[in-house]
Parts: structure tokens; sequence; C-alpha cells
């Protein structure tokens, strides 16, 4: 395999660097199975040498997107579609339209997700000085926690 040396002047041509999957695992801090994993989705798609896989600026452009997608909460299907979108020659207004309004029905999804801890915390304050005022009537004081 034929990995340019990142430190040279010659490096600046990206489309000839290659990388292997320990390369590509230990920048993400990922494991080679998660790689793999992302492979089998479609996500990248590496050349191979014998046996090995070889990985091309390209796939690691798309895993760092992929690993972006996952931190901001996209299923890998979602991920994929915006990762093929951001390729593809087409207007780049449908994309970010398209990214939006993902983006928009997960800000929605989290904000349900809050107002749901909300009220489970407000239930739970509840039920603590439900609980304190029930020991203060038995003239007990409250245990400490384990």
């Amino acid at each position: 395999m034929t990995t340019l040396d990142r430190s040279t002047p010659d490096a600046r041509d990206v489309s000839q660097v290659t990388y292997t999957i320990t390369e590509l695992a230990q920048e993400f801090d990922i494991t080679p199975r998660a790689i793999r994993f992302y492979e089998d989705m479609g996500l990248l798609t590496p050349a191979r040498d014998g046996r090995n896989r070889v990985y091309t600026h390209r796939d690691r452009t798309r895993l760092k997107l992929t690993l972006r997608g996952k931190r901001l909460g996209l299923s890998l299907q979602e991920i994929k579609q915006l990762v093929d979108m951001y390729e593809s020659p087409s207007d780049t207004a449908q994309q970010l339209n398209a990214f939006l309004a993902i983006l928009q029905s997960h800000r929605d999804q989290l904000e349900l997700q809050l107002e749901d801890i909300r009220i489970t915390l407000a239930e739970i304050q509840q039920h603590e000085e439900r609980a304190l005022g029930l020991l203060a009537e038995a003239g007990q004081t409250r245990m400490p926690p384990r």
C-alpha cells in the first residue's frame, strides 16, 4: 500500500493520500469494527489492496461527516442521505434545505424530550417534598443517601 508521508510537500495533493483502517481508527478514536460497520451501511467505500482496505481522502471526509452527524443525533440513514447529497453535483440550496429540515426535526424531538424531563423533575421534587413532610411529621430526619 502506498500511503504518502503527510508531512512532505508532495502530500498536498490529497487525492493521492491513502489511509489504513488503523490510522483512521486512531485519528477519530473509534474502533476498526465501527469503520467496517460504516462500510456495511454504505457510508465508506474503500479500495482493496489484497486483503487490506485502502481509504482515500474522500473516505476520511465521509467518516468525519458521519461522526459529526452521529454527534448531532442523526440516524445513519439521514447521515448517508446528507453525505451523498454533499458529494452530488446538485444544487447547494437543496442540500442545505434538506439539512435544515433534518435539524429542525431533531430540534423538535429534543424540545419534546426536554419538556418531558422538566415534568419528570417537577414530579420528583413533589415526591421528595411529600416524603420530607411525612418524615417531619413522624419526628424523623432524612437518612443520608447511600
